[in-house]
């Protein structure tokens, strides 16, 4: 018995070893992202003090699965937010959905701005097949009426949209190909523990993240809302085949500004506001509030980015160390869920140990230096990540969710390593032949619209 304890000692100061190495590599990762964005932040520009510019020909698209819930109202409320003079709303549907077909064209019936665009496929397929069915409605629209969108926004179908988007786009879209505003997850009261983890990953993704991206040059991911990318640059992704969006791909957002920066096309992330302390021009929606429906969600995301996505990305500009280092965070998902679960087993073991060591009356060994050495710097640096992230989530919803975001990233953790085994099954499955299928949630659109002055 007394060898087999002294053995399953090791194995825990084995676990735990690797457990700290990994974590210490990815909290001088998130380090080294805090003290660059620290040095690039900037002020928030407003938009009322820019001369307006003059109004471009817009596309928006939603793409529609099963959505018949929360369609309706947000083409209306869409329909009632922006302020813009010319734009369509393209809703890409499938002829096995016919509550959404019916919801969309009820809105369409009302307004000409909106077309309802059915596909030939039954659903789900992916959410890329159902935007080139769009793109090639767009491109048909356009030659009938004789004009030429000049971009095509992204949004999905429970988004909440700022009046103030569009013209924001006018803005840059003229010296950038692609633009990506800020997400701002709602929060459900309800269900704060599991909502509310999206709110705190996107503040720190897209107030920090993605600003850092920016300054040092790096592809920008899109977030698959909010975001807008011209038509040249769809003409130049579509090369004459139809599939500007990469029809195979569960993340085509994500891998759609990587594919622009191959193409050494300018991208651009703006946070601006509407006025002087006003909020930020953000699309802002609900997120999963359930841990099973969250637990989906991110399985989509690991699979597309971390899984089989790397297959079709590679990592960008050779040379380019920023590029690598950004591909590298984007990645490394699978490798924390590893260091992760390594973290738990070993706090686990431990106490398992403790409580064999006390039952026979024996002193477990104690940890080694090297290792105390790395608990006492993983313990500073999970202090500082959690500050900084509290900071962030404050900023964007107030200090009373940055305080909640604390307990909220053990929650986010419990996701990650779901989502991680999942991802790791719908991969496989992937490798030997499984079409990829838009595994998508139940949404939500909210009842009382944020006020977005």
């Amino acid at each position: 018995m007394t060898t087999a304890l002294v053995w399953f000692d090791r194995v825990i100061a084995e676990l735990a070893l690797f457990a700290a190495s990994v974590i210490l590599v990815g909290g001088i990762d998130d380090l080294f992202m805090d003290l660059l964005w620290w040095r690039v932040r900037s002020d928030e520009p407003v938009r009322d003090a820019v001369p307006p510019a003059p109004p471009l020909p817009l596309a928006v698209f939603v793409p529609a699965w099963d959505e018949e819930r929360v369609i309706g109202a947000m083409l209306s409320a869409t329909l009632d937010r922006y302020d813009h003079p010319d734009y369509r709303i393209f809703v890409g549907c499938y002829p096995n959905d016919p509550g959404t077909i019916a919801a969309a064209s009820a809105v369409a019936a009302t307004d000409a701005r909106v077309r309802v665009v059915v596909g030939p496929r039954p659903g789900p397929t992916t959410k890329a097949d159902c935007l080139n069915q769009l793109w090639a409605a767009l491109r048909r629209d356009d030659e009938a009426a004789g004009r030429r969108t000049a971009a095509v926004v992204l949004h999905d179908a429970e988004d909440v949209v700022h009046p103030a988007e569009l013209r924001l786009f006018d803005d840059h879209l003229r010296d950038a190909a692609l633009v990506q505003l800020p997400v701002v997850p709602l929060i459900e009261p309800r269900r704060r523990l599991v909502s509310g983890h999206y709110a705190d990953e996107f503040a720190e993704s897209h107030r920090r993240d993605l600003v850092v991206r920016s300054a040092l040059g790096a592809a920008l991911p899109l977030a698959g809302v909010g975001c807008a990318i011209r038509r040249d640059a769809l003409e130049r992704l579509d090369a004459g085949g139809g599939t500007p969006f990469e029809p195979q791909s569960l993340t085509e957002d994500y891998e759609l500004g990587l594919r622009v920066a191959a193409l050494g096309l300018p991208a651009r992330f703006v946070r601006w506001r509407e006025h002087a302390g006003g909020a930020i021009i953000a699309t802002r929606a609900y997120f999963p509030d359930k841990i099973d429906a969250s637990v989906r969600q991110k399985t989509r995301w690991v699979t597309g980015i971390a899984l089989s996505g790397w297959d079709r990305t590679g990592w960008g500009q050779r040379r380019h160390l920023a590029e690598y280092w950004m591909r590298m965070r984007d990645r490394r998902a699978l490798l924390a869920v590893l260091a992760l679960l390594a973290a738990y087993g070993a706090l686990v073991g431990w106490s398992v140990s403790s409580l064999a060591h006390a039952w026979r009356g024996t002193t477990p060994a104690p940890a080694g230096v090297g290792l105390r050495v790395l608990l006492l710097l993983n313990a500073g640096l999970l202090g500082w990540r959690l500050v900084g992230r509290a900071a962030h989530t404050a900023a964007e919803h107030g200090w009373r969710e940055g305080g909640w975001s604390v307990p909220r990233a053990l929650v986010a953790n419990l996701i990650a390593m779901l989502a991680a085994r999942r991802a790791l099954v719908r991969y496989v499955a992937i490798l030997f032949g499984a079409p990829p299928r838009w595994d998508k949630t139940l949404h939500r659109f909210p009842d009382l619209l944020p006020n977005p002055r």
